[in-house]
């Protein structure tokens, strides 16, 4: 079963940058696709969190 994610990142503003819903399989699928859409988009050296639907933190950094 696919649960849902949420991807967010923001500016040293504190603008947000990027605030994407995904779903994945599990915490260590969501976690590596959350970095490849930071990578992607060129985010991943931006303050950045994955949190799932419940708000459980997967993956942060300042």
């Amino acid at each position: 079963m696919m649960a849902e994610y949420f991807l967010t990142a923001f500016d040293p503003s504190g603008e947000t940058l990027i605030n994407e819903r995904f779903e994945a399989e599990n915490e260590d699928a969501a976690k590596k696709q959350g970095e490849a859409l930071l990578k992607e988009k060129e985010l991943h050296h931006h303050t950045h969190r994955l949190v799932n639907a419940a708000g459980k933190l997967i993956l942060f950094q300042r």
